[in-house]
């Protein structure tokens, strides 16, 4: 997908040959359609011919009367048939697209979405959807008809007079060259405008996301003024947009009135000297008012699908760029044979630059359970991203039970790995479907399990609707402490062999706070366990403890050992004591 992310049209014609006989009934349809339209104009002259002719010339104007009809029946007959089939071709395109572009986004690295608002990036989608059934009818209803109309105008001239036929087509010419070339220059205003769109949008998303936040702060005013300042900037740049697009309509007028009146004086001049008849006169009359109103038409729709090319090209620059993170050519499947994981000679910078590890090596035995402790920025939790595979690290190996992380499939690696992070994620569906998402294909039974396991069953109990109670934007209709313990759930259902906690009971109240530990106790048996302490009491019981310090292991061993020696954990467990020594006072 990410070959389109310049390039448009190429992304547009790729969703057009997806439903290509649906297109091409739709084509065929329309210039059908547009062709029955002018040649009604071809259809009245014969009539005028007929009548003008009178009774006893033998031209029946019946039977002009009867060609004329089955040209406006055709017309409107066809352009039925291509609504028709369009209503299903061009909503299937949209639908085709806004999955493609999901399935590509879903596919970044965690640093792609930290670096740009979730509001934008889905608006982006829907604006690409937009703009792609916006083009597609302006190109079939606006653009094509009026190009055809007048190609069967200058057709039908071409009957009535070559030069003036000519003199249409060169006017023509001139008119669609300078066209295209003054919206081309007024593109870098379609393109701002689109910016500007995107950014109200990602505004909205993120106030309204951090709602309890701006409430808490005092900052509903200030929100409005920096909105209010945000749409300025968007209704600027719409509007500069709109009046470039009104300059360039109003200098097409201008030339399409001013040739036209020229045709028809030209028609009047040539019957006055017997070379046409009044129907020819006539003719150039209707096709002239015809291509006035296809060309500005036409006019219109290019300018307009301009814009939305703009839209759409900008969106496209955002949402299909390369994805950093993907599995190599034919990656193998990770074998689990008792998770290991070794850190061997790691460096890993930041794509800021922000230098983390260089040669970092460690061991982590299988079924180990092992605390990282230290102040912030020491690398604890990069480490604990850089095992999920969250980024590429620049240099050296990262190994479970021996192989390449980098070099097996994403799948596979995440089937490895459940996690239980501080700050739970929950999506806006019921607590089996959180649940669940640790394993898809488990049965009710065992979502049930792993909720009492997790000690969920209490509050799971005392809900109107129990496991099948929505849990509202992020969870936010739980406390704190549940949200929690539905993420224990998720982490004992998925029953990988490899556990990263972050603080795992850090969200959690007293009374519940053992039970949870008693919990957490039956999830790491038999498991690799790595563990950010943020209270160094939760890993008192494990078999080992990594002091890390910018990016560096300073002191390595069982919690005993490391807290009968002077160094950088008996000091934290010092400050630690003396904390809640001062908070009991």
């Amino acid at each position: 997908m990410e070959n389109y992310a310049h390039r448009p049209f190429g992304f547009f014609a790729r969703y057009i040959l997806k439903r290509r006989l649906a297109h091409a009934c739709i084509l065929i349809a329309v210039l059908g359609a547009v062709t029955c339209s002018v040649s009604t104009q071809f259809g009245i002259k014969g009539l005028v011919d007929a009548l003008a002719a009178g009774q006893d010339s033998g031209k029946s104007p019946w039977t002009a009367f009867t060609v004329l009809v089955c040209f406006i029946a055709a017309d409107n007959f066809l352009w039925r048939i291509a609504s028709w089939i369009g209503s299903y071709a061009f909503v299937g395109v949209t639908g085709d697209l806004r999955s493609d572009l999901f399935r590509h986004l879903t596919g970044h690295a965690p640093g792609y979405f930290a670096d740009r608002l979730p509001g934008v990036l889905t608006s982006r989608i829907t604006a690409t959807s937009n703009a792609v059934f916006t083009i597609e009818n302006m190109f079939v209803w606006n653009v094509l008809p009026p190009c055809v109309a007048t190609v069967g105008a200058i057709a039908f001239l071409t009957l009535v007079s070559l030069p003036m036929a000519g003199f249409l087509i060169c006017v023509a010419l001139v008119v669609i060259v300078v066209m295209f070339k003054m919206a081309a220059m007024g593109k870098p205003l379609h393109h701002d405008f689109a910016n500007k769109a995107a950014a109200v949008d990602g505004e909205m998303v993120d106030v309204i996301g951090n709602m309890a936040l701006v409430k808490a702060f005092g900052g509903i005013a200030r929100e409005h003024r920096r909105f209010d300042v945000t749409v300025d900037k968007e209704m600027t740049a719409r509007r500069r947009s709109l009046q470039y697009l009104e300059k360039l309509r109003l200098a097409h007028a201008v030339v399409v009135v001013v040739m036209t009146l020229g045709l028809l004086g030209w028609a009047i001049k040539l019957w006055q000297a017997r070379q046409i008849t009044a129907g020819d006169v006539v003719l150039v009359c209707t096709l002239g008012l015809s291509v006035l109103s296809a060309t500005r038409d036409l006019a219109v729709a290019l300018v307009d699908v301009t814009q939305h090319m703009a839209r759409l090209s900008e969106a496209l620059t955002t949402l299909l760029s390369p994805h950093d993170l993907k599995d190599i050519p034919n990656a193998a499947t990770l074998v689990p044979a008792g998770a290991r994981v070794s850190f061997r000679d790691v460096a890993f910078a930041y794509p800021s630059g922000r230098k983390v590890f260089s040669d970092f090596t460690v061991e982590i035995e299988p079924g180990q359970r092992v605390g990282l402790v230290g102040p912030s920025g020491g690398g604890k939790s990069t480490l604990i991203a850089l095992l999920q595979r969250f980024y590429d690290i620049q240099g050296g190996q990262i190994l479970i039970d021996g192989q390449d992380i980098s070099r097996i499939t994403e799948q596979s690696l995440r089937d490895a790995i459940a996690i239980v992070p501080q700050d739970t994620a929950l999506l806006n569906r019921t607590l089996t479907e959180n649940i669940r998402y640790g394993r898809p294909d488990a049965t009710d039974e065992e979502v049930w399990n792993a909720a009492i396991a997790a000690r969920c069953r209490p509050f799971i109990e005392n809900l109107p609707e129990g496991l099948d109670t929505i849990v509202g934007d992020r969870g936010l209709k739980l406390s704190g402490g549940q949200r929690q313990r539905i993420a224990i759930a998720r982490a004992f259902l998925k029953d990988s062999p490899i556990l990263l906690l972050d603080e795992a009971t850090s969200a959690l109240d007293s009374e519940a706070e053992e039970a949870i530990r008693l919990a957490l106790e039956r999830l790491m048996e038999k498991r690799t366990v790595i563990t950010i302490a943020h209270r160094l009491s939760t890993v008192r019981s494990f078999d080992r403890i990594l002091v890390l310090q910018n990016g560096k292991v300073v002191q390595d061993g069982a919690p005993d050992d490391l807290l009968d020696r002077e160094g950088p954990y008996s000091a934290l467990i010092k400050t630690e004591m003396s904390r809640l020594a001062q908070k009991a006072a």
